[in-house]
C-alpha cells in the first residue's frame, strides 16, 4: 500500500499546486500546435516545390520526416519523461519546435527543410505522450479526467482538420514559410506559461532508464511506418524497398518486447496488454485511424480533382467534421457516464461505418448537403470513437506508466495512420486502373499510364487534346469515382469489424478510484526468484 499512498501524495501535492483547468488549457494549446503542424504542409508543397525544385525523393522526404521521425521516438521520450520529468521533457520540445521552425521559415534548400521538418518531428514526439501522461496524473477523478480527454482528443481532431485551412489560407495570402512562422511567437509564449503553470511530473524511477531498449523501440517503429507509407506509395506487396525495412521494424520490436519482458525494469511493463481494456483499446485506436486517415485523404482528392475545389475551398467543405468532433469531444464525459466505454467505442464505430456508407452516395456532381452530412456525422463517430479507446486506455495504465501508456496510444495513432493510407491507397489504385484498362479513341499505352493516379491522367488528357483528351478525363474522373465507392465500402467493413472488437472493453464507467491507480505488483528481483 505504500506506493498507492506515495502516488495519492504526489496527486495531493499537484493539485494543491496548480489549477488542474488551466493546466488543461495550456497543454492543449502545445497539442494544437502539433497536430497542425502534421497537416498543414500538404497544401504549402505545390509552392515548396516551385521555390526549392526537390527532387522528388526530396519532395517525400519534406512530406513524410515529420511522422516518421514522430512516431519513431514516442515511445523513448514518453518513458524517458516517467523517469526524468514530464514537463521537463515538455519544455524540451518547446525549445526544439520553436528553433526547428525558424530553421524551416528561413530554408533555402530542400535539405535544409527536410533537416527542420525532422527536428519538428523529435520536438512533437516530445510534446505529444508528455502532454497526455500530464493530463493524467493532475486528473486524478476519473470523471473530471474523462472531460479533459474529451477536450484534448477535441483539440488533436481539431488542429489535424484546421492545418489544410489555415495552410491554404497563408500561402494564398503570404508563402510558404508562413505555415512554419506562426509557431514562433507561440512557442515563445508556452515556454513561459508551461514553467510557471504546468506542475512537474514523475511516474516510476527504480532501476536504471534502458537506452538501448528505447532505440531498439525506435527503429523498430521507424522501419515499420517506414515499410507501410512505402507500400502505400509503390503499391506492390513484393518491393523490396517495402518488405524489407517493414520486416526489419517488426524484427526489432519483437526483440523490443523480448527484452522488455526479462528486465526487471522494463520501460514498458508488458503486463499492461493481459488487461482487455488496454489492448482493446490500443486495436480499438488503430482500427479506427486505419478505417479513416487514407480516407481522408482519397476524399482530399475527390474534392480538388473531381469537384474542382481549391485547397482553401476543400478545408472549408471538412469544416462541419472539425465541428462535430468538437462536438463529440465535449460530450463525451457525459456519454461515457451513460453508456460506458464498450457501449461508446461500439456506438461511435457504428456512426462513422454509417457516415462512411453514406458518402457512397457522392458522385461526379457536387452534393453539398450530402456531403456536409456525411462529414458532421463522420466527425461525431470517429471522435466519440477515438475518445472512448483513450480514456479506457489511459485509465487502465498506473499512474506511474502514465509517459509509455501515452506513447504506445500516440504510436498506435501513427501506425493506423500509416497502414490505413498503405491498405485503402492500395484498395482504390485496384478499383481505379481497371477503369482506365480500355478508353475509346485512346491508345492502350496511354490509357494505362493515366491508370496511376487522377491527376495523371489529368495531364495526359491535356496533352491529347480534343476529342480523346475530353473522353480521358470523363472515364478517368467515373473510375475514381467507382473507386472511391469501392474504398467506401472496404473502411466500412474495417469500422464495424471495430464495433465488434469494442465489446471486449467494460461494460460500464467505473467511478472509484480503478484498479489502475493501484501500484501494479512489484517484480521480484532475480535475488528474490533464487531464493524462492
Amino acid at each position: 500500500m505504500s506506493g498507492t499512498n506515495t502516488a495519492r501524495g504526489r496527486i495531493a501535492a499537484i493539485g494543491a499546486r496548480t489549477n488542474r483547468w488551466v493546466v488543461l488549457v495550456v497543454l492543449c494549446t502545445s497539442l494544437l500546435l502539433v497536430a497542425l503542424d502534421s497537416t498543414i504542409l500538404y497544401v504549402a508543397l505545390p509552392s515548396v516545390t516551385e521555390d526549392l525544385k526537390p527532387t522528388s525523393v526530396e519532395l517525400l522526404w519534406i512530406g513524410d520526416a515529420y511522422p516518421l521521425v514522430c512516431a519513431s521516438l514516442l515511445i523513448l521520450f514518453g518513458t524517458l519523461g516517467d523517469r526524468v520529468g514530464r514537463r521537463r521533457i515538455l519544455l524540451m520540445g518547446y525549445s526544439l519546435f520553436g528553433a526547428a521552425s525558424a530553421l524551416a521559415v528561413f530554408s533555402d534548400t530542400a535539405q535544409v527543410l527536410i533537416a527542420a521538418r525532422a527536428l519538428l518531428g523529435i520536438g512533437g514526439a516530445m510534446i505529444m505522450p508528455a502532454t497526455l501522461s500530464i493530463l493524467r496524473d493532475v486528473f486524478p477523478d476519473r470523471k473530471e479526467r474523462a472531460v479533459a480527454i474529451g477536450v484534448w482528443t477535441a483539440v488533436a481532431a481539431i488542429g489535424a482538420a484546421t492545418g489544410p485551412v489555415l495552410g491554404g489560407f497563408l500561402v494564398e495570402h503570404y508563402w510558404w514559410g508562413s505555415v512554419f512562422l506562426i509557431n514562433i511567437p507561440l512557442m515563445a509564449v508556452m515556454l513561459p506559461l508551461c514553467r510557471v503553470l504546468v506542475p512537474e511530473s514523475k511516474g516510476r524511477s527504480d532501476g536504471p532508464w534502458d537506452l538501448f531498449g528505447a532505440l531498439l523501440a525506435a527503429l523498430g517503429v521507424l522501419g515499420v511506418v517506414y515499410g507501410i507509407k512505402e507500400l502505400g506509395i509503390k503499391r506492390d506487396l513484393l518491393a523490396a524497398g517495402a518488405v524489407l525495412p517493414f520486416l526489419a521494424g517488426v524484427a526489432l520490436l519483437v526483440l523490443f518486447v523480448r527484452r522488455q519482458r526479462r528486465r526487471e525494469h522494463p520501460l514498458i511493463d508488458m503486463r499492461l496488454f493481459s488487461r482487455a481494456a488496454f489492448s482493446t483499446s490500443v486495436g480499438c485506436i488503430v482500427i479506427a485511424m486505419l478505417a479513416l486517415v487514407g480516407l481522408e485523404l482519397i476524399a482530399v482528392q475527390y474534392l480538388q480533382l473531381v469537384l474542382g475545389l481549391s485547397p482553401l475551398e476543400t478545408g472549408v467543405r471538412m469544416l462541419p467534421l472539425t465541428f462535430a468532433a468538437m462536438v463529440a469531444g465535449v460530450l463525451g464525459s457525459a456519454n461515457l457516464r451513460r453508456f460506458g466505454p464498450r457501449g461508446m467505442v461500439s456506438t461511435g464505430f457504428a456512426l462513422t461505418a454509417c457516415a462512411v456508407l453514406l458518402l457512397c452516395l457522392m458522385g461526379e456532381q457536387d452534393r453539398p448537403w450530402l456531403l456536409g452530412a456525411g462529414f458532421i456525422l463522420l466527425g461525431f463517430g470517429f471522435q466519440t470513437t477515438l475518445f472512448g479507446a483513450y480514456e479506457s486506455m489511459l485509465t487502465e495504465a498506473p499512474a506511474d506508466d502514465a509517459g509509455g501508456a501515452a506513447a504506445i496510444g500516440e504510436t498506435s495513432y501513427q501506425l493506423g495512420a500509416g497502414m490505413g493510407i498503405a491498405l485503402l491507397g492500395s484498395v482504390m489504385n485496384a478499383a481505379y486502373a481497371p477503369g482506365l484498362g480500355h478508353v475509346n479513341g485512346v491508345p492502350a499505352a496511354t490509357s494505362g499510364a493515366a491508370g496511376h493516379s487522377l491527376g495523371e491522367a489529368y495531364q495526359i488528357a491535356a496533352n491529347l487534346g480534343g476529342t480523346a483528351g475530353h473522353t480521358l478525363r470523363a472515364a478517368a474522373r467515373a473510375a475514381f469515382v467507382h473507386g472511391l465507392h469501392v474504398t467506401l465500402i472496404v473502411s466500412a467493413i474495417l469500422l464495424f469489424l471495430g464495433a465488434v472488437a469494442a465489446l471486449r472493453l467494460p461494460r460500464r464507467m467505473e467511478c472509484e478510484t480503478p484498479a489502475a491507480e493501484v501500484a501494479a505488483p512489484r517484480r521480484p528481483s532475480r535475488a528474490e526468484s533464487s531464493v524462492v
